[in-house]
């Protein structure tokens, strides 16, 4: 296939999708005036039977939880694609912790930026664990914390170094962590099964309504959620890194 040919293809694929964005564009209605009588259900049986201030967590974790089952093992494969892409082989040579893009000069880390990252690597702890918890509070979650809690980590080979990052995130554990994480998921929907229940039916104390305690099952899912999302944005930073260092034996 020629230059000429993938550019025409390019374009004429290109041209098409517009055309489809502008459809589904043009029959939106009004930004703030949503019509769809889904989303006023769910927000008129949130609070009332649910106990849950978040319809989003609400709809996620319980309404269509199901779907959400899948969304989080989507994923994990996604993970364990990259993972198994990117894995060292053992004819791979080993030496120092080098940068091995050729020809780049990579400067050193400047005072500023150790001092920064290094401060900001418990605040961003705590306020990830706390859109983990709170999802069923407000807007956030296992899926919004988790992201933010794998970024500590990252902060860390900022303001140190990669044996730093590896030893802080050892791959074995956050493996571990992110496949308890997805199975937990199953497990509590299994649970309710055992009890007499459907899968992901809430068959515990519902709470009061804006505490953490709320929603009956639903924080254990966002915890589970939110380690299964934290180990695998984690586990990705490591491959790729080592994919730019060479491993010390």
């Amino acid at each position: 296939m020629t230059r000429r040919i993938r550019q025409r293809f390019f374009l004429i694929s290109a041209a098409a999708l517009a055309l489809c964005f502008v459809w589904g564009y043009a029959d939106l209605p009004p930004f703030g005036h949503v019509s769809s009588s889904y989303a006023n259900i769910v927000n008129a049986i949130s609070v009332p039977q649910r106990h849950i201030t978040d319809a989003v967590t609400a709809v996620n974790f319980d309404v269509r939880g199901f779907d959400t089952l899948g969304e989080e093992f989507i994923l994990f494969t996604s993970v364990l694609g990259v993972i198994l892409l990117m894995r060292r082989t053992k004819d791979e040579p080993a030496g120092d912790h080098e940068d091995k893009a050729p020809g780049r000069k990579v400067p050193p880390v400047s005072d500023a930026v150790r001092v920064t990252t290094l401060l900001l690597m418990a605040p961003t702890i705590l306020f990830g664990w706390y859109i983990v918890v709170h999802g069923q509070v407000t807007p956030g979650g296992g899926f919004q914390g988790g992201v933010i809690l794998s970024s500590a980590p990252l902060l860390l080979y900022l303001c140190g170094s990669y044996p730093k990052f590896r030893g802080a995130a050892a791959p074995r554990l956050i493996e571990i962590a992110e496949a308890l994480g997805a199975a937990g998921y199953i497990l509590i929907g299994g649970a309710c099964v055992a009890l007499g229940g459907l899968f992901l039916e809430n068959l515990l104390p519902l709470g009061t309504t804006g505490t953490l305690t709320s929603g009956g099952m639903v924080p254990f899912i966002n915890l589970g959620v939110g380690l299964e999302v934290s180990g695998g944005f984690t586990l990705i930073l490591l491959v790729y890194l080592e994919e730019l260092m060479e491993e010390k034996e």
